[in-house]
């Protein structure tokens, strides 16, 4: 298995759940992992974004959210080992 690692932290296996590959382009999604791998957590609230920094530095899981050209929104989730992120819709989780 790759492992692709040219942001901050490691992504591991990259999937997507069948909802947001449905209602999401892929240009967002491209465009969104690349702000989450760069430690741009997109539309959360402040405390989150903090939230997520620690996590960077302490090995705990990453939550970014993002909206669509469209105006969907959605999210990405890198796991704590980061072994695996994934896209969502905030309905899946």
């Amino acid at each position: 298995m790759t492992h692709i690692f040219i942001g901050l932290f490691p992504l591991g296996q990259v999937v997507a759940t069948p909802g947001v590959m449905e209602v999401v382009e892929e240009v967002d999604l491209i465009s969104a992992l690349t702000r989450h791998h760069g430690g741009d957590w997109g539309d959360v609230c402040e405390e989150d974004w903090e939230n997520n920094n620690e996590a960077l530095a302490n090995g705990f899981r990453l939550v970014s959210a993002y909206t669509s050209a469209d105006g969907i929104n959605f999210w990405i989730i890198t796991e704590h080992d980061r072994s695996v992120t994934t896209f969502l819709l905030p309905e899946e989780y």
